[in-house]
């Protein structure tokens, strides 16, 4: 029985990092193709540009972002293994104009040496999980040796052979509710379902119930278009493949992300390394496709409790099963995981442009690595991009042109496993970061669909949504495609809340703004085979975007969106919408029904809420006043004012970080928003007040909600202008 009912708002409901859903119901794949069967234009049409817009947005090149494309999703670079791409990304960066050069560091990753999963009937039949995708003929990368086989990075190694349950999408409540049914989980491999919580979390959910392994499958009942309505699988049609494989971490990010050996401090050679990491499993899992899943599904049919009376959202799929929990008398699964440790050097790539105020500094990130040798949308979409944007940045230098900000250029090492190279960074270089970084751009699945997506911090929404209507998008702008999208959810006006799942997590925790920007799939378009072989080039160029237009999109706007915040004279925060979001946030904690104290009343009395909501409602009033103050002629031609409100625009995220961290995961110091506790992916605003209910820990609740207050306070009193 549930302690706690929340009713809060979440960033995404996806299960994948980076992605986003899209309410395409106003908005169809067909905007990058033929934009005039959609809503009138919400702004002019073409924009209008500065002289500097006009050259970064005209320097991009379709067919350099689709040679690009292909060069890095045609090799092996998983983590610790791409410095040869690593020294062209270099290269090319610094041919581009932007001295740039490798930053090194020396961590703990794990690779697949053996992996096999055998279902043992009753009868002493016995089938075997094929654990490699097939080979297509017509996606050449499918077919290259020493292709990647299917693993979960940081996995525990180890033989188990048991019963095994269906565990839905391994969410905590799952587990409880299995329990109720008064299913035995003990000793009993875990059988799950991808979406919900983040991979690790299901992992951690498992071994907590005495589970000894997890297998995880991706259902083709959560994809829009499926072979059961018609569609057809991939490489003929837009459905899922049957024998693609979704790899990934299990490491327990909800604790904290980096290299796991190094909790708090970079990974150089020599330094002190943690023996026995918090964030590690310690039973050995394995992703299998879905056809590999059937009949180890179809095995349980009759045992156990039926999926349809678990009650559960999510909990039974589209295979013609039941989704019944089992476990199954005298049926078992044998599972063998075996890996191989290694300390062993990644390589991010740093470029830099130094501005005219060396105090300010904006960061453009996006990560290099990938499970397999494709990953034309994770994170190669972004990769070529980067190359694009500073080959535009690179020509407007040629015009004598010089930001008033530093801009840096980051392509990330081992994302993937646990955000390891954006955290070292970020661990080596905090004090300067923290004193100098005013926002960070992250780039991720930059293009696999259509359509737009971001999630950011609320200070950084007003100029994010301002620059869509610079960007020209097939015969409308970008904005006219979020303006379609997003125009019933005036709330936060399409964004979401960043938890964590990609490399702006770090910056975050430093108390830095941060925007994760994608184009994304509708329910009708292609299904994108996230972290496998067919997140491929062909699949993009066949079935995404063939001429690389969205590509080409997608970078302009992170060019226009970094210049303008490395080079508009005032800092373009919009106070007004990080006051609202504040504001929200507050009567997000206030909704509540805490069981707890007698009353909703009593907790209301023993943590004093109200204190928090008059302090965000005084912000409120104040972030008005600056907007309007700040946007004046006589305001904007005093430069004494406008540096000396940039210095406090500059601190503001900084009044929230507290340096003890969260309660239980240190790592995460911001008081505004963390990863959700319980998945690991989805953002949770104000979330030590939020833990503190929940774990009906009020004293807890009351310290953090009397530093949120304190901390608004000061906001309010360094926004006040005369």
């Amino acid at each position: 029985m549930k302690k706690l009912l929340l009713s809060l708002l979440v960033a995404t409901k996806s299960s994948i990092a980076c992605q986003r859903e899209f309410p395409d119901e106003h908005f169809s794949s067909q905007f990058a193709r033929s934009s005039d069967t959609l809503t009138a234009r919400a702004e002019p049409f073409p924009p209008v540009w500065t002289k500097n817009e006009a050259i970064l947005h005209r320097a991009f090149d379709s067919v350099e972002l689709e040679t690009w494309a292909s060069y890095y999703t045609h090799g092996d670079h998983i983590a610790g293994r791409n410095k040869s791409m690593a020294e062209e990304t270099a290269k090319k960066w610094n041919a581009n104009g932007v001295p740039s050069s490798l930053v090194e560091y020396e961590v703990y990753l794990n690779y697949p040496e053996s992996q096999k999963l055998v279902l043992n009937r009753a009868n002493g039949s016995k089938y075997e999980a094929q654990l490699w995708e097939d080979k297509i003929a017509e996606d050449e990368t499918t077919e290259y040796p020493g292709s990647i086989p299917a693993f979960h990075g940081y996995s525990a190694s180890g033989d188990v052979e048991a019963e095994y349950v269906y565990v839905g999408r391994a969410h905590k409540d799952d587990f409880a509710a299995l329990k109720s049914a008064s299913i035995n989980l003990e000793g009993k491999i875990a059988l799950a379902k991808y979406g919900g919580p983040f991979r690790g979390i299901k992992v951690k959910n498992a071994e907590a119930n005495g589970m000894v392994g997890v297998v995880i499958f991706t259902d083709p009942g959560d994809d829009g278009p499926q072979e059961a309505k018609g569609q057809a699988a991939y490489p003929k049609g837009p459905a899922r493949q049957p024998s693609s494989i979704q790899r990934g971490s299990v490491a327990y990010i909800d604790r904290y992300v980096g290299d796991p050996t190094t909790p708090g401090w970079p990974s150089k050679p020599g330094v002190p390394r943690e023996s026995n990491p918090t964030i590690l499993p310690k039973i050995p899992s394995l992703p299998i496709s879905f056809r590999d899943a059937y009949p180890i599904l179809k095995a349980l049919d009759g045992y156990g409790k039926a999926g349809k009376d678990m009650r559960r959202d999510s909990w039974v799929g589209g295979l013609n099963v039941t989704y019944s929990t089992g476990p199954a008398p005298g049926i078992t699964l044998s599972l063998s995981n075996k890996m191989k440790d290694a300390t062993t050097p990644i390589w991010n790539v740093i470029g830099i442009i130094n501005g005219t105020n060396a105090d300010e500094t904006i960061v453009v990130g996006n990560h290099r690595d990938a499970w397999i040798i494709g990953g034309a949308a994770d994170p190669n979409s972004g990769t070529a991009m980067l190359i694009e944007i500073t080959r535009a940045f690179g020509e407007l230098l040629k015009t004598g042109w010089k930001p008033r900000r530093n801009i840096v250029f980051a392509s990330w090492d081992a994302e993937e496993y646990a955000l390891i190279g954006s955290t070292e960074w970020v661990e080596e270089f905090a004090p300067w970061l923290a004193d100098t970084v005013i926002s960070y751009l992250n780039i991720d699945i930059a293009v696999n669909g259509p359509l737009p997506g971001a999630s950011a911090t609320p200070e950084l929404r007003g100029i994010a949504q301002s620059v869509m209507k610079k960007v020209i998008y097939g015969n409308r702008t970008l904005y006219d495609a979020w303006y379609s999208l997003y125009r019933f959810r005036p709330e936060d006006n399409g964004f979401g809340n960043l938890g964590s799942g990609s490399d702006y997590t770090a910056f975050l925790q430093l108390g830095i703004g941060a925007l994760d920007f994608g184009m994304g799939p509708g329910s009708t378009d292609p299904v994108y085979h996230y972290h496998s072989n067919y997140d491929s080039y062909h699949w993009m160029k066949t079935l995404v975007d063939p001429t690389y237009a969205i590509h080409t999109t997608a970078g302009q706007y992170i060019a226009l969106l970094a210049y303008h915040l490395a080079d508009d004279p005032l800092l373009p925060y919009d106070l007004d919408a990080f006051g609202r979001n504040l504001d929200y946030w507050a009567r997000d904690v206030t909704s509540l029904t805490i069981s707890c104290c007698g009353s909703a009343g009593a907790t209301q009395q023993a943590v004093n809420l109200t204190t928090l909501i008059d302090a965000f409602r005084r912000f409120k009033d104040v972030a008005k006043q600056y907007q309007k103050v700040t946007s004046t002629d006589a305001f904007l031609q005093d430069d004494a004012k406008v540096q000396a409100t940039n210095a406090k625009l500059k601190k503001l995220l900084r009044l929230f970080v507290r340096e003890a961290g969260l309660p239980d995961r240190g790592f995460y110091k911001t008081a505004l928003f963390a990863p959700n506790r319980e998945d690991g992916y989805k953002a949770q605003t104000l979330p030590a007040v939020v833990e503190g209910l929940q774990d009906r820990n009020l004293s807890q609740a009351k310290e953090w909600n009397l530093f949120l207050v304190d901390a608004v306070d000061k906001a309010s009193e360094m926004f006040t202008l005369p």
